[in-house]
C-alpha cells in the first residue's frame, strides 16, 4: 500500500528541513500530530475500554462504577502513552508506543474477584506486582540478543494474526449477545469502511492517504449515522468533566496468592511490550537494544504500580497501534505523545469519551482488518530476509507461529492446564515469543549453531566474511545483532579469531559472492586479494 512508504516532508512544509538523527525523533507540525494522534486513539480505543468493562461487570459494577473505571483507564492509558514516547532518564523507550490497559490480566483479575476479595485486592495485587516489575526489568531486557529476525519476525506475524479475530469480531458488531451480532448490515458497514481505507491510501495526496484511517472512520460513522445506524444519545449521561478519583473503590489489599498469580501476568507483559518495542522499531528503522527495551519495561512498570491508585490496572503497549506506524508510515513519536495529551483529556471529559465510543463497532472492525493485516504483513517482511537453507530455521518459524495460533483458533486449549499455565500461553503473542526464543537458543546458541547471516547483514561463503557500507553502521550500533563472536573496536567489526572483517561497496559484494559461488573464495585472505584486485 503506497502509504507505507511516503515521505513526510509534503506535510510539513512549515516544519524545519533538518532531518533528526533518529527517524523517530521527527517533528510534524501541531494540527497534523493530533490529527494522527486522534487516528491512533481512535484505533485502540475500543480495546482500552473493553477491559475495564469486562472487569466492572465481573465485580458486580453499576453504570457509574464502570463508567469511572472506564475514565481512569483512558487517563493513565494517556499519562503512560506520554511517559513511553516522551521519556525521561530510565523511563521510557522514546518509540511511537501508545499504552493502555494489558488484556494479558483480565482472566487473572476475574479470578481474584471469583474469590470474593474485590477491587480492592485486584489493585493490591497490581500495585505490587508491577513494583516486583519495575526491579527485574533490566534484567529481562537483556533477552534482546536472543531475538534476531528469525524470532522478531515470528513474533510480529504472530501480534498481526492473533488480532485479527478482533477485527472480525468489531466487523461483526463487537456484542456477541446483541441481536443483529454478524449480520449483514454489520459486514457491509466493515466492508466499506475497509473499501474507502483502500481507495483514500491510494489518493496521492500525502496528507489524505496517510491519514487514510481516521478519515474513513468518520465517513463511515458519518454515513451510519445518516442511516440511523450510530446513537450519540448518551453521549452526556456521564456529565462534562470528572477527575479519577484515587482510590475511588477503596483501599488496596494484599494477598499473596493474588500478588504471585498478577506477578506472571508482569512476566507475559514483558513479553508482550518487548515484542512490540522490537517490532515497532524494526518498523521506525531505528535503533533497539537491551537499556532501550529496559527503560520501556521500566516505564511500562512505572505506570502499572500508578494505576491502582487512579482505579486502573497493568499497562503495556498495544500491538495494534504498532499496525497504524507501519501502514501511515508516520514513524514519529510525537504523534502518539499527542495521542497520550487525547487520552488523558478523553479521562477527563467523560462527554468526549461518549463521542468516542459511539463510533460503530463495525466502523473499527472495517479498519482494523487493514491495520492488523498490515502488522501480519511487516512480520512476513522481516521473515522474507532469514536464510533458512542449512539451519533449522523453518522449524523455529513452524513451530512458534503454530504455538502462537492455538490459543487464537481454539482459546480452551489449554483450560486443562494448570491456571499459570493457561496465565502465560492463553496469549498467543506470548507462546509464539516464548517459543521463538527458546527454540532459537536451542538450534543456534547451544550445542551446533546454524547461521542465520540474513540479521547480521554479513555475507559468509567458507570462511571468508564481508560486510557491505550500507551495513557496517547499523551493526555497530545494534552489537546484540553482530555475528557470532564478533566485536566492535574502533568502528571497525572485528571476528572471533580478531581479524577485521572487509567493508565493501555492492558491487564488490556481488564479486564475492560471485566468486564464493566458484570455489574461488575460501579463506579470508582469499576476499582480501579479490578486493585488492577490484582496486575500490
Amino acid at each position: 500500500m503506497s502509504v507505507s512508504h511516503q515521505s513526510p516532508s509534503n506535510d510539513r512544509k512549515s516544519a524545519v528541513a533538518s532531518k533528526p538523527a533518529r527517524p523517530e525523533d521527527e517533528r510534524l507540525p501541531v494540527g497534523s500530530s493530533f490529527a494522527y494522534g486522534l487516528q491512533h486513539v481512535l484505533t485502540m480505543y475500543g480495546g482500552i475500554i473493553a477491559v475495564p468493562l469486562i472487569i466492572g461487570n465481573a465485580a458486580g459494577l453499576d453504570g457509574n462504577g464502570i463508567s469511572l473505571l472506564i475514565a481512569s483507564c483512558l487517563f493513565m492509558g494517556g499519562l503512560a502513552t506520554i511517559l513511553q514516547s516522551v521519556g525521561v532518564p530510565f523511563f521510557g523507550s522514546q518509540l511511537p508506543l501508545v499504552q493502555g490497559v494489558s488484556f494479558a490480566g483480565v482472566a487473572t483479575m476475574t479470578s481474584i474477584l471469583a474469590g470474593g476479595d474485590g477491587l480492592p485486592a485486584v489493585f493490591g495485587s497490581v500495585l505490587v506486582a508491577s513494583v516486583i516489575g519495575l526491579i527485574v526489568a533490566p534484567a529481562f531486557a537483556l533477552i534482546v540478543k536472543f531475538f534476531p529476525p528469525v524470532v522478531t519476525g515470528t513474533v510480529i506475524t504472530t501480534i498481526g494474526l492473533s488480532l485479527m479475530p478482533v477485527a472480525a469480531g468489531w466487523a461483526m458488531g463487537g456484542d456477541a449477545e446483541a441481536a443483529d451480532y454478524g449480520s449483514m448490515r454489520n459486514i457491509l458497514i466493515a466492508v466499506v469502511t475497509l473499501a474507502i481505507v483502500l481507495i483514500l491510501s491510494r489518493i496521492p495526496v500525502a496528507v489524505i492517504s496517510r491519514l487514510s484511517i481516521l478519515l474513513a472512520i468518520v465517513i463511515g460513522t458519518i454515513g451510519c449515522l445518516i442511516f440511523g445506524w450510530a446513537d450519540f444519545s448518551h453521549v452526556l449521561d456521564r456529565g462534562i468533566f470528572a477527575f479519577p478519583e484515587p482510590f475511588a473503590f477503596g483501599m488496596p489489599t494484599f494477598s499473596a496468592a493474588a500478588i504471585i498469580s498478577m506477578f506472571i501476568v508482569i512476566i507475559v507483559t514483558f513479553a508482550e511490550t518487548t515484542a512490540d518495542i522490537i517490532a515497532v522499531g524494526e518498523i521506525v528503522d531505528t535503533k533497539v537494544d537491551s537499556k532501550r527495551i529496559a527503560s520501556g519495561l521500566r516505564a511500562d512498570m512505572l505506570s502499572s504500580a500508578v494505576s491502582p491508585i487512579f482505579n486502573s490496572f497493568t499497562q503495556s503497549a498495544f500491538a495494534q497501534n504498532v499496525g497504524l506506524v507501519a501502514i501511515t508510515g508516520v514513524k514519529s513519536r510525537f504523534v502518539v505523545t499527542a495521542g497520550g495529551a487525547i487520552l488523558v483529556v478523553l479521562g477527563l471529559l467523560p462527554v468526549m469519551g461518549g463521542v468516542v465510543a459511539a463510533v460503530p463497532t463495525p466502523v473499527l472492525g472495517g479498519a482494523g482488518i487493514v491495520l492488523f493485516g498490515t502488522v501480519a504483513a511487516s512480520g512476513i517482511r522481516t521473515l522474507s530476509k532469514v536464510e533458512y537453507e542449512g539451519n533449522l530455521n523453518m522449524i523455529i518459524v513452524a513451530v512458534s507461529l503454530a504455538f502462537g495460533i492455538i490459543p487464537v483458533v481454539e482459546p480452551d486449549f489449554y483450560n486443562a492446564f494448570p491456571d499459570w499455565v493457561g496465565i502465560i500461553l492463553h496469549s498467543g503473542i506470548s507462546s509464539a515469543t516464548l517459543m521463538a526464543v527458546l527454540l532459537n537458543l536451542v538450534f543456534n546458541h547451544i550445542g551446533v549453531k546454524t547461521k542465520d547471516r540474513s540479521d547480521r547483514s554479513v555475507f559468509v561463503a567458507g570462511t571468508g566474511r564481508v560486510i557491505r557500507k550500507e551495513e557496517l553502521q547499523r551493526l555497530i550500533d545494534n552489537e546484540a545483532i553482530l555475528y557470532e563472536g564478533d566485536t566492535v573496536k574502533d568502528g571497525k567489526i572485528v571476528d572471533c579469531n580478531g581479524e577485521e572483517v572487509p567493508v565493501v561497496t555492492e558491487e564488490q559484494h556481488e564479486k564475492v559472492v560471485d566468486a564464493a559461488q566458484k570455489g574461488e573464495v575460501r579463506t579470508q585472505e582469499d576476499v582480501r586479494r579479490l578486493i585488492a584486485e577490484d582496486g575500490n
